[in-house]
């Protein structure tokens, strides 16, 4: 090559090298989240129109899908309405929406008392962004299903007809359900749906409580005298242990019901509950609580990365609640737990863990089932819990 032209052919490619577009890597745990979720609505779209369409777990490192029936079916849609809510993007919105549709029916099934977490989550919080007469309407329909579960005079909701152990089997879980029934009652205006709600929460105050402000799993109900004639547990160590994840949803749960009734029992007993799980001593330093607080404390006990995001989205709302003395120290609390699940310990890298955000979940340990896996709801309420920090600070940045 001819010196003039060697020199010529340097210029170019220094030339080509100063003006290539540089590859953009995701900096931020929102830009990360983004990313993944892309990858899993791409992963997702050939399965839109057949049975089994909704993200729910791995098993052997590969993605499962469930139906529309499955209790889990609605936190994928819910998470993608938590990114709208994060990033104002139409194209979550856009996608919300078209997975949120998809679960129309759920509102007409009285056979589960899950249809609160699949429809709250998903048309209850679409009507944060749209105004909908037709989501409004599917909240109310989906009350009515939910309020044929109702036993008066046990004073409960219904959990399971499963089960040949239980007549009238109640899990801490269901305090969940209720925050659509006050939605209901909003939309409305029948009370009956409210009073159902508080009934299933005052009872359950009265009788899922140990001393200690930890809750039991299951309490199963004669229907006829109100009379609670087991406390066990299905999904925890023992009888008497504290399921991780269930005194998460107890915490939730309370929370929720301070913010709809303005009822302070609510309240004391939600900051009850923070306290048990903030001050236990076989809580781990990082604030991830292994499945269950009483199981034996060792590197190989599995975490639950669920019971740690569900806690946390409680924490941040509890914190905002004035006639709260102790909102700082929830506040620092739910701070502490989301700096570690958006830590590489626990938020998976781009292209792992089939693009779920958190690792090391637990399903059910004392069935073998989703152990140490990623979980949609553990997703979601990670998701929630990112969006009510970002409201409750008031930064529009996302600072993890």
């Amino acid at each position: 090559m001819k010196p003039r032209f060697a020199l010529l052919f340097i210029m170019i490619m220094i030339w080509m090298g100063c003006t290539e577009k540089p590859t953009k890597t995701p900096q931020t745990t929102l830009d990360v989240t983004q990313a993944h979720y892309d990858s899993l609505y791409a992963a997702i779209a050939p399965l839109k129109n057949g049975k089994k369409m909704m993200p729910r777990t791995t098993r052997n490192g590969k993605l499962v899908t469930v139906g529309i029936y499955d209790w889990t079916s609605g936190f994928f849609p819910a998470s993608l309405w938590n990114l709208y809510g994060l990033t104002k993007k139409k194209k979550w919105k856009d996608r919300a929406v078209e997975y949120t549709e998809k679960l129309d029916s759920i509102q007409y099934w009285e056979g589960n008392h899950d249809v609160g977490f699949i429809m709250e989550c998903t048309y209850g919080n679409a009507l944060k962004y749209t105004d909908s007469p037709v989501y409004d309407s599917v909240i109310v329909q989906t009350a009515r299903s939910l309020s044929t579960r109702f036993r008066p005079q046990a004073g409960v909701l219904q959990s399971w007809d499963w089960s040949k152990k239980w007549d009238c089997p109640v899990i801490i879980d269901n305090m969940m359900n209720l925050e659509l029934l006050f939605h209901a009652t909003r939309i409305s205006g029948d009370s009956t749906y409210y009073n159902i709600a508080v009934s299933h929460a005052d009872t359950t105050l009265k009788n899922h409580y140990r001393e200690d402000n930890s809750s039991y799993h299951v309490l199963d109900y004669d229907t006829e005298t109100g009379k609670v004639l087991q406390k066990n547990t299905h999904q925890g160590l023992s009888d008497n242990s504290a399921w991780a994840r269930g005194q998460a949803w107890g915490l939730y749960g309370f929370t929720m019901c301070y913010r709809e009734t303005g009822d302070s029992r609510y309240l004391e007993h939600a900051q009850k509950i923070a306290d048990f799980i903030q001050n236990h001593p076989n809580l781990p330093k990082d604030k991830i609580p292994y499945w269950d607080y009483d199981a034996p404390a060792s590197e190989n006990t599995p975490r639950d990365a669920s019971a740690a995001a569900i806690a946390a989205s409680a924490l941040y709302e509890l914190s905002t609640f004035t006639e709260n003395e102790k909102a700082q120290i929830h506040r620092n609390f739910a701070d502490q737990i989301v700096t570690s699940l958006s830590s590489p310990a626990y938020f998976a890298a781009l292209g792992d863990n089939a693009d779920f955000l958190l690792m090391h979940s637990v399903g059910s340990k004392p069935h073998d089932v989703e152990v140490d896996v990623p979980l949609n709801y553990a997703d979601y309420y990670f998701l929630e819990a990112l969006l009510r920090k970002k409201e409750t600070d008031g930064s529009e940045k996302d600072k993890h």
